[in-house]
């Protein structure tokens, strides 16, 4: 389905959700009228930001995630999921499903950067975001009418600039209430625009099967399918006392909502992010502090690269440790001012490890996290007295330009960096960046 089309609930049988038509509805009795909630979702986002500079790929069945025993699907293209591949599926098995699967690394800090792009775009439309991961979001654009045009004007305005800007398609629900909003936008995929008009939306949601409701599970959809409930007519047309004696008073009656797409729900934007983190799974047990501490220096560059491209500083640093055994503990340590240099977070990160003590434990996961998040412009700096005025943050943030122009890892510590010669109990950031690798 192309950008310039779309689909529409107000002509829709079952049947017909998900195929164009060729018409928009535009002029006197819009049927997008009413309709300013959007639910804006990316269609498999890893997989498609990791193929813009791999287009050779495109059309191929592609996978993202971990190639190690333990493992799992991340992320999977459309071509993928044609064998039964489907997200958090354990590697062997995809590929099991699949011998010519291509598996992919993922890099989390290319999708923060390309959902920060997405992220722009929705906030030029309208303030009214709610994000609910990094490859969608809710949008009120009751605001954005007079200005830009008519929701479905809107919608596709959207879905033109992040194909354009980003290289990766969108899909689209347009509605007047947040659940049916997000319904369409699955009924839609992949790269579609589905708008269900307020007068449609019964004849939309009672053939859906029970599982589409928010908060029907697995267990909670065994009791319906007992019941005899099979779609969402059928909960619509059981009284609500039956669903209550089944479900409990909150389930029985929010089920009892959405069957009628009653939802009031408006669209919140959050006061920001709280922290910024990452952690990793190894593919085997590590028992060896070299390598752990250079997995923490890792995350420490990647954390910091997160937080300068948000424009915040935080004020704690936090690590956390699962053993063999699954256990987990955290450590974590408030500094005297804010920082957003992967260097500071990395020498409280490796204080925090070093403290525990624990020699030759072997361990499953770590991670690094920084809390606190201030505007970084407003963040006191704490100068120490012999710190040069231009110094590691500046190194930094010249680290980020390089990485905006030749890619990301064109510029990395040296100690991250394999070849001949590399001594791995080299420590720490000592020495200068390694020059841009040839891409």
């Amino acid at each position: 389905m192309s950008r310039s089309q779309i689909t529409r609930g107000a002509r829709l049988t079952q049947d017909d959700v998900g195929r164009s038509t060729a018409s928009s509805s535009t002029g006197a009795g819009r049927e997008d009228d009413g309709c300013t909630i959007l639910h804006v979702d990316m269609d498999a986002f890893y997989a498609s930001c990791e193929l813009r500079s791999r287009p050779e790929l495109r059309g191929l069945p592609v996978i993202v995630g971990g190639d190690g025993s333990r493992g799992v699907v991340t992320a999977a293209t459309y071509e993928a999921r044609r064998y039964g591949i489907h997200s958090a599926m354990p590697m062997s098995r995809a590929k099991r499903l699949c011998p010519d699967l291509v598996v992919l690394p993922p890099d989390f800090g290319l999708y923060t950067e390309v959902s920060a792009g997405v992220m722009a775009v929705f906030r030029d439309i309208t303030p009214l975001v709610e994000p609910l991961s990094l490859d969608e979001a809710f949008l009120d654009v009751a605001g954005a009418v007079r200005r830009v045009g008519p929701p479905v004007v809107i919608a596709e305005q959207i879905r033109a600039r992040v194909h354009d800007e980003q290289g990766i398609t969108c899909t689209v629900g347009v509605a007047a209430t947040k659940f049916v909003a997000k319904l369409a936008s699955t009924r839609a995929k992949p790269d579609g625009l589905l708008v269900v008009p307020p007068d449609r939306v019964i004849a939309f949601l009672h053939p859906l099967p029970v599982s589409q409701l928010w908060g029907v599970g697995e267990k909670t959809e065994e009791v319906l399918l007992r019941l005899g409930l099979r779609t969402v007519g059928d909960i619509a047309h059981t009284p609500v006392d039956t669903l209550v004696r089944a479900l409990g008073p909150a389930a029985g009656h929010h089920l009892a909502d959405l069957s009628w797409g009653r939802d009031p729900r408006r669209v919140e934007v959050p006061e920001g992010e709280k922290s910024v983190g990452h952690e990793e799974t190894f593919p085997r047990d590590i028992d060896d502090p070299e390598v752990i501490r250079r997995e923490l220096l890792r995350l420490s560059e990647k954390v910091a690269a997160r937080l300068r491209a948000q424009g915040v500083a935080g004020r704690t640093v936090s690590i956390k440790v699962r053993f063999a055994d699954f256990s987990t503990i955290t450590r974590s340590r408030t500094l005297r001012s804010p920082t957003d240099v992967a260097r500071e977070v990395y020498a409280t990160a490796r204080e925090l490890y070093d403290a525990l003590g624990l020699q030759r434990a072997r361990l499953r996961l770590v991670g690094v996290r920084v809390e606190g998040l201030v505007d970084a412009d407003e963040a006191p700096r704490q100068m120490l007295l012999d710190e040069p005025e231009v110094g590691w943050r500046e190194a930094e943030q010249a680290v980020d330009r390089a990485a905006a122009r030749f890619g990301r890892g064109s510029v990395t510590p040296a100690r991250l960096v394999a070849g001949p010669g590399r001594d791995d109990d080299d420590h720490g950031f000592g020495g200068q960046p390694v020059a841009p690798r040839p891409r």
